[in-house]
């Protein structure tokens, strides 16, 4: 701060130095004196109060300790003038001696004034007494310099070189020589590495100004004679400070710091430079903790703490002659400087710390007669107002400021832009301090509180309510501290907490036990502190309950409510280090309650005025206001650079402050599991339902989502904060919180769930005694899985309630099983017999049968109905007999065979292959009917149904013995014997028996190779083809294939095909080919096993080429269905392998196609379509060459028969050429000859219908577009081209029809006319989207 308050500059003081004292304690007044031999007195803002006139010069002055008289003496004088601050009266005291006085200093503690004299005698004088004791001779010359200890003891030092120490009635104790003239003596307590004096022992002085002693009186003969180095030129000054530290400063602009530590006395801690030229003063305030030091126009201050950080440097550029000397008021307030040439300049160093809020508005001194108003948070600008006194106190309300001293309080409205002086006022006594709100002030002082109206016209306010004075004069308490609402006036007494509610005018009264307190109050809601003895507490008041406020610091000075609404629980308690939060939590499922969240150190000297969303404006002593964040609210701070070691702390503070959206955002950074689940815990902590849903949704919590959906609309507070307490495993609060609800059995239903069943039976006997049967039947069944049979017994038996049928069931199942196990079988098994369950039969027989109790067991397991397990204990227990009884009912293989090998062993071998059979132990099975029972029929039977291999082995062993080799070949290859089995086919010529059987086994190579082999020999060359193919031999299989006799010619062909087929060999393929065409023997095979080659070898363009070959020839013989079939077959391979068919072929099929259903339509009668029919064969009648004359005839009468007169006109004239008129049946020549010679040309027109492609018109029987000149797909029940509005297709060949037409046909036709299946009309769909087929036509 360091701003120049005032300068005095008199014309009589210029051009010598000047004197200057501060008044001690206070500094209210500052003593001032020049070469005009006045003491003038001016104010701390340089207003002059008072002057005292001098005979000469004035020699020294100096304040009692009190600052209540300043005492001076002057040359030419004998008298000491005092001046009394309190009255402003100047009074002369004689000193009863002659000599001129050359020193004066009153007492550090008492009311003594010492004064010496130019010849070094002395005069004490007690001012409280009035007595003077004058010492003659105390020194031989002038007394120049001295100081009083905390003793009253005095040392002096004159020009006799001569240092006395006296007591306060002027004897002397202690005096020393010294080398040089003292000057500067100061007392200070002497420093010890383990202990300080308690006494001011250690007298200072500077000797000839070069040297500085150290005397102790404790030590005398000791004394300590400190020299520095010449350069530093000469001691102008030092001062003690700190523990046992001396400053000194130098005339050369050098500052020394050294130690009077016993073990390093006179150790240099820290020099420095700190003026270029000239040092002239250094001044050390103590309050302050700083250091200034002045010289070179310029004065500089500097931190006792650490002397390296300069902390402030002013410049005084207009003081030309020089600087002289430094000084600080008491409080550190104010700092003086005097000057060479007769000025004297004033600063102001660190104001009074005074500043007040009321909601987001602040208050606070700027200046000793300046105050500001502010308010940051809404942005207004700072408003100055100037004050006519310096304030002791200020205070700020919603529309008003207030400042005062003493018992008097001044009060500024405050406008928008301006201020307005509005009225003073005077109370009855000193004010402690005063609130102020929107209407309303409250002032305390001495005990008591005044309430009054700060704009009583403004009001229509009734007189009554414009002043009230607290307590009431009968009201013998003292109120200590005071807050002020927009509708209460709350105070604070020894004995109670009043609110006064304005709106009433009536009083709320709180009581106090007789040993607390209240000095304190702050308000929002309420929170005050209470002192018991000496330990002070702090507590929050809401709704008329108290809740202390945790390690509640006793050096606490106040305390600050955050203003930012979303944060109405927190609030600070500060004092002069640290900022502590706190948070009021209301609404937690462990009730109310107030929490520290940190603590946040606080620079030197900031005193907080207002709490803002974490932001915390403080006033300082330079009288500006500073911002510091709270370090509770680091989550506020840029989080993009932060990392999750520092999230995860900002994450915990976001938490205790319940700021649940902030936390969000770092959990949604942080994008840990662990943190959502942290947040999740503390929203069910704080009630916040509808938040710990979000975010347990946000993690995919279904479970709690759910849980909490049922919850959220319970208005019962304790029994939703029952749940959540529950939900956060904190079962005993959450018992408790149900038990205080509206539906106390919760608490039993959760010790149910959790299955804290003694907790259960104890609430059940509270809550729901008819409960206490079931919890008692399920702690009975934890208590059976812990193995604690007996009280689960005792449990069981409890838990029968006589009327709940399948309760109680499962409690006599319970004692049963119980019972067996504590050893009273007979009772558990009796119990366990007459109960209903199967099950308990069951059990309580695994029981038994551990404790091997077989009899029991088995007993239980069979009218459990348990048969096998029954069957097994029997046997175990040797009960053949039981085994035997039950073996009807058992499933259990194990068992059957147990009981057929104890069969077996007795011979009784009949029931042993039952029981065998039941095992499907085949193999014994078949030994006991071949062995035994002599029956191999039946063990034939059951190797071919089993085929079990070893049995199969058993059963040729039998026939090789009966010498029936076939039998035993095949049941030696069922045996897998292979090799066996072809041994004895050849030994025995069975070779075609034992293939046979070997041809439809899974049979390897090797074994194909053996026989081929064998019939190679043989010359049986189908059979060598056969098997050399099976064994993968393709070559020598074609070889053998091809040089089958004629007689097996067609088979070994076919087979041969299949041979190259498999093979892929071009060089086997070339070979059949050739053998086909007949090179090899000159005989030409039929062409269709050329066709059966290439469809083999998957040539399809070939087979095709083939097929239509195959088709000519059985078309041109008359083997029409035969040809239509080949093309037909021909046509669907080559449309599911996606080859283009041949058009030739695609049109034989459909003129074959055509034929074949004229049968159909004439069968049908319907005429007209045969006939089309007919006419399309008729044009293409040379490929029909077998039926020229029967198709031309048939298609004469059907033409007639239609009424297409002129067509069957056409066609009987054909008839009429010589090489087919003498070919024509008997019964149809005349008439044919009729047509001719009668010629009838009418013919029914054919009716037109749209091309599927271009929609054109055309012949519905014309299969060529004279539009679009595409081929129309054709249908396969009427030859007609097909409609897009008709379209359907055969589901096995895929060939297109007339919907409607296929229809009808196959009211009379079961079979596609096309590829011949079964067919009927419910397996027709009517296809809506022609385009697939159509689109296929065309790639066709």
């Amino acid at each position: 701060m360091f701003q120049r308050v005032f300068s005095l500059l008199e014309k009589t003081w210029l051009g010598a130095p000047i004197q200057f004292s501060w008044q001690k304690t206070s500094g209210n007044y500052l003593a001032v004196t020049g070469a005009d031999h006045i003491v003038k007195i001016f104010d701390r803002h340089g207003q002059k109060r008072s002057e005292i006139n001098l005979p000469g010069i004035c020699v020294a002055m100096d304040w009692d300790k009190d600052g209540d008289i300043l005492a001076v003496i002057a040359e030419k004088s004998s008298c000491i003038y005092l001046w009394d601050a309190n009255t402003n009266k100047t009074s002369q005291l004689d000193n009863g001696m002659r000599d001129q006085m050359s020193f004066l200093l009153w007492s550090k503690v008492g009311s003594f004034l010492a004064v010496g004299t130019v010849k070094g005698n002395l005069l004490i004088y007690n001012r409280q007494t009035s007595r003077k004791i004058p010492v003659l001779g105390k020194h031989t010359k002038r007394i120049t310099c001295g100081c009083w200890n905390a003793e009253n003891l005095l040392a002096l030092g004159g020009e006799d070189k001569m240092i006395t120490v006296s007591n306060q009635e002027g004897d002397t104790i202690r005096q020393t020589q010294v080398r040089s003239e003292p000057s500067n003596m100061q007392f200070s307590l002497m420093k010890t590495d383990d202990r300080t004096s308690a006494a001011e022992s250690m007298i200072s002085v500077v000797l000839g100004k070069k040297a500085l002693f150290l005397f102790n009186l404790n030590e005398p003969d000791n004394p300590v004679d400190l020299e520095f180095q010449q350069d530093f030129g000469n001691i102008v000054c030092y001062n003690w400070y700190g523990d046992g530290h001396i400053m000194i400063g130098f005339s050369r602009g050098h500052f020394v710091v050294i130690s009077t530590h016993t073990g390093e006395i006179g150790q240099e801690l820290f020099q420095a430079h700190n003026h270029k030229d000239n040092l002239t003063s250094i001044a050390v305030s103590q309050t302050l903790n700083k250091v200034a030091t002045c010289g070179d126009n310029c004065i500089k201050i500097q931190d006792l703490v650490d002397l390296k950080d300069m902390y402030a440097i002013l410049s005084l550029d207009e003081e030309n002659k020089g600087l002289g000397t430094l000084s600080w008021t008491d409080d550190g307030q104010l700092l003086a400087l005097s000057t060479q040439r007769g000025s004297l300049h004033v600063f102001l160093t660190k104001l009074p710390i005074l500043g007040d809020a009321c909601s987001t508005r602040i208050a606070y001194l700027t200046s000793l007669l300046e105050v500001t108003v502010a308010n940051p948070v809404e942005g207004e600008l700072p408003i100055t107002v100037s004050v006519d006194v310096e304030p002791n106190f200020v205070a700020v309300g919603l529309y008003h400021l207030a400042v005062g001293m003493n018992n008097r309080a001044w009060f500024y409205v405050l406008g928008e832009n301006a201020v307005k002086k509005l009225k003073d006022m005077e109370y009855l006594g000193t004010v402690a301090s005063i609130c102020l709100h929107s209407d309303y002030a409250a002032a305390l002082s001495e005990g008591k509180v005044q309430l009054h109206l700060i704009e009583s016209e403004i009001l229509d306010a009734q007189e009554e309510r414009e002043t009230r004075l607290f307590p009431a004069v009968d009201d013998k308490c003292r109120i200590l501290c005071h807050a002020l609402t927009s509708d209460f006036l709350i105070y604070g007494t020894d004995v109670c907490i009043a609110f006064f509610i304005r709106e009433h005018w009536e009083f709320l009264i709180l009581t106090f036990p007789s040993y607390l307190w209240v000095p304190h109050l702050w308000i929002r809601p309420t929170v005050n502190q209470k002192y018991s003895g000496k330990k002070m507490d702090g507590f929050v008041y809401v709704n008329d309950t108290t809740y202390e406020i945790p390690d509640f610091s006793p050096t606490i000075k106040s305390v600050l409510w955050e203003n930012w609404s979303t944060d109405k629980g927190v609030f600070i308690a500060y004092d002069d280090d640290k900022v502590y939060t706190y948070v009021f939590h209301k609404d937690t499922i462990q009730g109310a309650k107030v929490i520290l969240a940190g603590s946040t150190k606080v620079p030197f000297a900031h005193k907080p005025l207002l709490l803002y969303n974490g932001e915390l404006t403080c006033q300082t002593q330079s009288g500006k206001v500073n911002s510091i964040y709270l370090s509770t609210h680091g989550f506020l701070n840029n989080l993009k650079d932060a990392g999750p070691n520092e999230l995860r702390p900002m994450l915990a503070q976001t938490l205790m402050l319940k700021r649940f959206s902030d936390a969000w955002e770092l959990c949604r950074i942080l994008n840990d599991e662990a943190a959502w689940n942290e947040l999740a815990q503390a929203c069910l902590h704080h009630m916040e339902v509808e938040f710990a849903i979000r975010v347990y949704r946000r993690i995919g919590n279904v479970g709690m989502v759910m849980s909490l959906e049922q919850i959220k609309g319970i208005e019962d507070r304790n029994l939703l904060a029952g749940h959540l307490a529950m939900f956060t495993n904190d079962f005993n609060l959450a018992q408790d919180l149900y038990l205080a609800s509206s539906c106390p059995v919760a608490a039993l239903e959760m010790r149910r769930d959790l299955q804290h069943w003694d907790s259960a039976l104890q609430l059940a006997k509270r809550l729901a005694p008819d409960q206490i049967p079931f919890i008692s039947k399920e702690y009975a069944i934890q208590l059976e899985f812990a193995g604690d049979y007996v009280n689960a017994l005792a449990h069981y038996e409890k838990g029968i309630t006589g009327d709940n049928k399948e309760h109680d069931e499962a409690c006599l199942a319970g004692v049963a099983q119980m019972s067996i196990r504590m050893g009273d079988i007979r009772r558990g098994v009796n119990q366990a017999l007459k109960h209903p369950s199967r099950v308990l039969k069951r059990d309580c027989g695994a029981i038994l049968e551990n404790m091997k109790q077989f009899s029991e067991a088995a007993q239980l397991y069979e009218k459990g109905l348990y048969y096998d397990k029954a069957a097994s204990v029997y046997i175990r227990s040797k009960n053949w007999a039981k085994v035997g009884d039950l073996l009807p009912h058992v499933s259990s293989p194990k068992i059957h065979l147990q009981y057929a090998k104890a069969k077996e062993a007795d011979g009784r071998y009949k029931e042993a292959v039952v029981a065998y059979e039941n095992a499907k132990q085949w193999q014994s099975v078949i030994r006991i009917y071949l062995d035994h029972l002599n029956n191999p029929e039946k063990a034939v039977n059951i190797v071919r149904e089993t085929q079990s291999p070893d049995g199969a082995k058993m059963v040729a062993r039998f026939f090789l013995q009966l010498g029936d080799y076939g039998s035993a070949i095949q049941f030696l290859v069922m045996s897998r014997c292979n090799n066996e089995a072809f041994t004895l086919a050849q030994q025995h010529n069975k070779m075609e028996i034992y293939a046979d059987i070997i041809g439809s086994e899974d049979t390897t190579n090797e074994d194909y190779q053996s026989i081929a082999l064998y019939f190679e020999g043989e010359k049986k060359y189908f059979q060598a083809g056969k098997f050399f193919l099976l064994c993968g031999q393709y070559s020598r299989a074609l070889k053998h294939f091809l040089k089958c006799p004629s007689s097996e010619d067609n088979m070994a062909i076919e087979m041969a095909i299949e041979t190259v087929g498999q093979a892929k060999d071009e060089l086997l393929t070339n070979q059949l080919i050739d053998h086909l065409m007949g090179e090899n023997d000159g005989v030409p095979k039929d062409a269709k096993y050329l066709f059966r080659l290439y469809m083999a070898l998957k040539q399809y363009r070939e087979a095709a080429q083939t097929a239509i070959i195959i088709a000519r020839e059985e078309q041109s013989a008359g083997n029409y269905r035969n040809a239509h079939d080949v093309l037909f077959s021909m046509y669907a391979e080559l449309k599911s392998q996606k080859i283009k068919i041949p058009s030739e072929m695609a049109t034989n099929l459909m003129i074959l196609h055509s034929y074949i259903l004229v049968k159909i339509h004439v069968k049908n009668g319907d005429h007209m379509k045969g006939a089309r029919m007919l006419i399309r064969v008729a044009n293409n009648i040379s490929k029909f060459p077998s039926h020229i004359v029967p198709i031309l005839t048939s298609t004469v009468i059907e033409c007639h028969r239609a009424g297409l007169k002129n067509s069957a006109f056409s066609f009987a004239a054909m008839l009429m050429r010589p090489e087919y008129r003498g070919k024509i049946d008997a019964k149809y020549k005349k008439k044919i000859e009729g047509m001719v010679r009668r010629p009838d040309t009418s013919e029914i027109e054919e009716a037109t219908t749209p091309c599927p492609f271009c929609k054109f018109l055309l012949p519905e029987c014309e299969l060529l577009c004279p539009g679009c000149k595409n081929s129309i797909p054709y249908c396969i029940a009427t030859g007609r081209h097909m409609l897009k509005d008709d379209w359907t297709v055969c589901p096995h060949c895929d060939f297109p029809a007339l919907y409607s037409e296929l229809k009808i046909m196959l009211n009379t036709e079961s079979i596609c006319p096309m590829c011949s299946e079964r067919l009927n009309a419910a397996q027709l769909k009517k296809i809506l989207d022609c385009t697939q087929y159509l689109r296929i036509e065309e790639e066709l």
